[in-house]
């Protein structure tokens, strides 16, 4: 059996409250949810079950998620956050990328009214309002509903109205007040910076500061890859107004990532985000993990050229329908960034250069038979009509190209686990772990099981 004939784990959503909220503000949310999704709730500290839980600064509560997540230890999963949720939402996926978090499988995020990175706009006068509730303590019951009304375009149904109430009353006087001195001004664009995943954002049109109309303009400098979803009707509370379209989000959003990338397999995911893993080894393996864009713009090709380099990868990296490396887009990336391996042979152009010319001669004989072309290529005898390349240069391009593309293919943690390569959980640094297990169909207790048996090793662990 190899990994990727082993039953996957169902994709995890982690989904993350706004002010004044718990877990619970997710229950409609659930309700229409598929069955193969897991739907898990953490509360942030100071609010719902957390409300005695210390640590209310945004660092403070995106410890407290990655510590939530690790627990759980789903190989693959979503972040979902509303509002307050969606920054700490940021910061989580940041922290999870930078590797030094014992997590892997962050696949993209679904955010609702998301609070951003930046300062979140709010009047003055509001966040004095807002702070008065909580000065003298638990905020009264007068003015939660005061809050449910401002952040609803409709009223909702009975039992969830109630629960916004009792949570927003039952929310640590301190929790409450720190996000609006506090949470809510702070600038993390320099920390989170930009987030190459799948999003998609949903705003409420009937929202005050953070509307349909803000959104673009709020997450598109942290999430350039968001799509924007207008929501009639609808204000602040979007999970408990619009749980269908909620759920249709999280639904669209793993459907894209499973059709744009492989499959890592759970054990290796949970490898991965084990203690063998160095950092930053762990960071270039959830880079690679990323789905690509399927609506990715070329920046070193043209379309066309990307067109045509797509068609030789398919030759030349044969995968499945479902779940592919977008290998051409991965190159392409590479050569805009001027990111190669520092080897070229010496009669070609620069790398871009020579893949333009070498594309653009080859992109009629491609499309009739790319399997033609890369033979044609890797035997010497393609001499395209115009190009400026000669048969021995294109001969040595595509072999430097070919090299790049199944790289870049090797590279991916899915491709990692297909190959059984797991040299790279060693740790490394100033106190290795090493191999101690090393026979054929024998393997270490840390080791994927298709390794074969499970042996003691010289530690004497099993």
């Amino acid at each position: 059996m190899t990994p990727g004939e082993r039953t996957p784990s169902p994709p995890t959503v982690y989904a993350l409250h706004g002010l004044g909220g718990s877990g619970a503000w997710f229950g409609a949310v659930r309700e229409h949810l598929a069955d193969d999704i897991r739907l898990i709730t953490i509360d942030l500290p100071g609010f719902g079950d957390a409300v005695d839980v210390s640590g209310i600064s945004l660092p403070e509560m995106a410890d407290h998620v990655l510590a939530a997540i690790a627990r759980d230890g789903s190989p693959r999963w979503v972040l979902l956050g509303h509002s307050m949720g969606g920054k700490v939402a940021a910061l989580v996926a940041r922290r999870a990328l930078s590797g030094e978090a014992p997590v892997f499988g962050l696949t993209g995020l679904v955010l609702l009214a998301p609070s951003p990175t930046l300062p979140e706009p709010m009047s003055e006068s509001k966040r004095a309002e807002m702070l008065g509730w909580a000065a003298d303590g638990p905020i009264s019951a007068g003015d939660a509903r005061g809050f449910l009304d401002a952040n609803t375009a409709r009223p909702l149904r009975t039992d969830l109205a109630d629960r916004v109430i009792a949570d927003v009353r039952h929310t640590a006087t301190a929790a409450w007040r720190a996000w609006l001195e506090t949470g809510s001004r702070a600038d993390l664009t320099r920390e989170v910076g930009s987030l190459n995943l799948p999003a998609i954002v949903l705003g409420g049109e009937d929202d005050d500061d953070l509307s349909a109309d803000a959104q673009p303009r709020l997450a598109s400098p942290t999430f350039p890859r968001a799509r924007f979803r207008r929501l009639p009707d609808t204000g602040h509370l979007i999970a408990q107004e619009r749980p269908t379209e909620v759920a249709a989000a999280i639904a669209d959003l793993i459907a894209e990532v499973s059709a744009s990338a492989p499959l890592v397999p759970d054990e290796w995911s949970r490898l991965i985000a084990s203690p063998r893993i160095e950092p930053r080894v762990r960071a270039a393996l959830a880079a690679r993990a990323i789905a690509d864009d399927p609506s990715y713009a070329p920046r070193a090709l043209t379309p066309r050229q990307l067109n045509t380099l797509r068609l030789l990868a398919d030759v030349v990296v044969p995968q499945p329908t479902g779940g592919r490396i977008d290998l051409a887009a991965r190159l392409d990336r590479q050569l805009a960034a001027g990111d190669g391996d520092g080897w070229r042979p010496a009669d070609l152009p620069p790398d871009a250069i020579a893949a333009r010319l070498a594309l653009d001669a080859l992109e009629e004989e491609a499309a009739a038979s790319a399997r033609a072309t890369v033979e044609a290529l890797v035997s010497g005898t393609s001499t395209p009509g115009g190009s400026a390349l000669s048969a021995t240069q294109l001969q040595a391009w595509f072999e430097d190209v070919r090299v790049d593309l199944v790289r870049h293919w090797l590279a991916h943690p899915a491709s990692l686990a297909r190959t059984g390569y797991d040299v790279f959980a060693s740790r490394g640094g100033p106190q290795p772990l090493g191999f101690t297990v090393l026979g054929a169909g024998a393997r270490a207790a840390w080791e994927p099981a298709e390794f074969g048996s499970e042996e003691t090793d010289r530690e004497g662990a099993a």
